[in-house]
């Protein structure tokens, strides 16, 4: 089988560690060149290391997002060095450190506010300057990463529920503008992802119920269909197939990858 997205150039903002790293290294094995943009200078040269590594290109263009003056910049130091775009994932969300809202004080508002704006200005931002080169093109695939959380709220998670959940309706607003100049728009919907982060979170659960991080872990993985916890790989692999031209009909929709979490 040929590479999923040979030739093309794919930019990638909220191109951190975790996830996006495994993005940007799954896109360049599948024949992308590579544009990398989030605030961590250091961060995206080393994954922009990991994307050479693959015999691909990689631009790394330390940005803001959510600042409109930058995702401009970004859009025009794109088009500069590689002259067009093909593809567009929207990866940008911060930490949440999980607080309910009547425990919110006045800096944690602020966090809020910065997290949804990150999330949903941020991916419109990055559309706004980096979809009208599709559109002159007449192709173009935009891929935004939302959650589980989209959909379904969990408390103490208002933030990311509020910012996925903007981007996932943002993202069905896009498709129908773009879809006449031949520019689709999806989303990939991850639950749990198998980490560190994840890893570390069972564990606090494991101590605060007094038991193990096994047992969590069991308790967890019955809930989802496939009783197993999907990977950064398995997300990456989602995103790469929306991006591609395998997924030619296929616009405004969301892709699910969390094991049957969603539905049990």
């Amino acid at each position: 089988m040929g590479m999923m997205l040979d030739g093309k150039i794919a930019v990638i903002t909220g191109a951190g560690p975790g996830l996006g790293r495994t993005l940007a290294v799954l896109m360049a094995r599948e024949g992308a060149d590579v544009a990398l943009a989030a605030r961590g200078a250091d961060t995206l040269k080393s994954i922009a290391e990991h994307v050479k590594a693959e015999g691909r290109r990689a631009l790394p263009v330390p940005t803001d997002i959510s600042d409109p003056a930058q995702a401009e910049r970004l859009a025009d130091t794109v088009i500069a060095h590689y002259g067009r775009v093909d593809v567009l994932v929207n990866a940008a969300f911060p930490g949440s450190h999980r607080r309910n809202v009547l425990d919110m004080d006045d800096a944690y508002l602020e966090q809020w506010r910065k997290a949804v704006e990150i999330a949903a200005f941020g991916t419109l931002l990055a559309c706004r300057h980096l979809a009208p080169h599709m559109v002159a093109a007449g192709t173009g695939s935009i891929v935004n990463i939302t959650s589980m959380s989209s959909r379904t709220g969990y408390a103490g998670r208002s933030d990311y529920a509020a910012g996925k959940a903007a981007v996932h309706l943002l993202s069905h607003c896009l498709a129908d503008e773009l879809g006449p100049s031949g520019v689709r728009v999806n989303c990939v919907a991850p639950g749990w992802i198998a980490s560190d982060v994840l890893d570390d979170w069972m564990r606090a659960r494991a101590e605060a119920g007094n038991t193990t991080v096994e047992a969590v872990r069991a308790h967890d993985t019955a809930a989802m269909a496939l009783r197993r916890i999907p990977t950064e790989e398995d997300v990456a692999r989602a995103v790469v197939f929306l991006a591609s031209d395998h997924a030619a009909a296929t616009t405004g929709a969301t892709l699910d990858v969390n094991a049957g979490q969603q539905f049990t």
